[in-house]
Order: structure tokens, then C-alpha cells, then sequence
């Protein structure tokens, strides 16, 4: 099954507000539970991780005030990019394994259909094809780092 008929599926449950779907063929058997409870375990999970850097945020809020026109002068830069967002949950990865140079790097030129990346999902790893042609910009995200589903994994600048 690929990532675009996986992205398609979970559009429709989500659309039909089913809370189970179960497929079979003779290649493949899936199975898709969708429980009130579970993106709130991803919310309260977040914040565990990000724990550890707390005691570093001091002395980031003294500099606040410099760190807050960046942002807003970033997001201006960024409007003309392209994304390329996760279709699922996972755990997000530039390559094929450790020892393999990543996907694409910054610089790297990008046609539709090229692999960008891999996310990590239930133990199957799925490689993320670009949906756009352009020059990757900038890496959203860091190696071996959850992802959400919909979240900018590459800006793309399409010119």
C-alpha cells in the first residue's frame, strides 16, 4: 500500500468519523482504530520531552524581546515556500539507515515523486515522496525525531 493510498485512507476516516477499519487482501492485512483518547497521550507526551531544556528557557525569556522579531521576519521569508508535510505520525528520518547519506540535504533540487525522507509508523517505515519541483531550503525537522501528521518536514522553494 503506499503512502498516498495510506494518506487517502486516513483522510476518509477521519471525514466519516468511523472509529475502526479493517482491510485484507491476500498482500496485506490493516488494521485502523481511531480512539478519542490517543492524539491527548501525543499532547501530554510533548511536554515530558521538552522537560529537560526548561532550566535553559531563563535565560531565553530574558532575551525575549530580540527573539521575537525574528520569528515574525521568518515567517515573512518563508510565505513563499513550498511545503512538504508529513502524511502520518511517525518518526521522521533523512535516511535509509545511519550509515546512508540522507535524502536530500539543503541545496538538493527535488522533481515530484522523489524520496525526501522516511517516517517511522508502527514499526513500518514509509518513504515520503515530494508532492513539489523546487531546491530544498531549509529541514524542518531533526533525524529520528517524532512528527505529527501534517507537519512541515521541508520547506521547498519552487523557482
Amino acid at each position: 500500500m503506499k503512502t498516498k493510498e495510506i494518506r487517502d485512507l486516513i483522510d476518509f476516516i477521519s471525514q466519516t468519523g468511523l472509529n475502526e477499519v479493517n482491510i485484507e487482501t491476500e498482500e496485506l492485512k490493516l488494521s485502523v482504530k481511531r480512539e478519542a483518547d490517543h492524539p491527548h497521550s501525543y499532547i501530554e507526551a510533548a511536554p515530558v520531552q521538552m522537560a529537560a531544556p526548561a532550566p535553559a528557557a531563563a535565560p531565553a525569556a530574558q532575551s525575549a524581546a530580540p527573539a521575537e522579531t525574528k520569528p515574525a521576519e521568518a515567517a515573512s521569508d518563508t510565505s513563499k515556500y513550498l511545503e512538504i508535510k508529513s502524511p502520518m505520525i511517525g518518526t521522521f528520518y533523512r535516511s535509509p539507515n545511519p550509515d546512508s547519506p540522507a535524502f536530500v540535504a539543503v541545496g538538493d533540487k527535488v522533481e515530484v515523486g522523489s524520496t525526501v525522507c522516511i517516517v517511522e509508523a508502527m514499526k513500518l517505515f514509509n518513504e515520503i515522496e515530494s508532492e513539489v519541483a523546487g531546491t530544498i531550503v531549509k529541514v524542518m525537522v531533526e533525524n529520528s525525531s517524532p512528527v505529527e501528521y501534517d507537519q512541515v518536514l521541508f520547506l521547498v522553494d519552487p523557482s
